[in-house]
């Protein structure tokens, strides 16, 4: 088995007003300046007795998708697991409906006059 069928990672993310949670095996600084690329998703046994409907409604969503490039603002958390959790997509509540807006990462300072 190669080191990097070993190792996991659980990535949250935010994206159009829900914050995900997606397992890989693959997380990288991509050759776009301010993103992160993450290739390898992992999603439970399909042959499960049990079946997740966010899980699986997240495998529908990435099933064809060979790698996800994210820009860093959009990034809440990376863990690196020791074993596999389920992958999960949720709506975030914010007061008013309102979705969440990120913070800019990028902040130059104050303009000059």
């Amino acid at each position: 088995m190669a080191n990097s069928e070993k190792r996991l990672f659980r990535i949250i993310f935010m994206n159009q007003g829900k914050s995900y949670e997606i397992l890989a095996r693959e997380v990288e600084q991509s050759d776009l300046f301010g993103f992160l690329e993450i290739r390898e998703l992992v999603f439970g046994e399909k042959s499960a007795v049990l079946v997740d409907p966010t899980e699986d409604g997240l495998r529908r969503e990435f099933e064809d998708t060979k790698r996800i490039i994210l820009p860093l603002h959009s990034i809440v958390r990376i863990d690196e697991l020791d074993r596999q959790s389920r992958a999960r997509a949720r709506v975030v509540s914010l007061p008013g409906g309102a979705a969440p807006n990120p913070a800019n990462v990028y902040d130059m300072g104050p303009k000059p006059s």
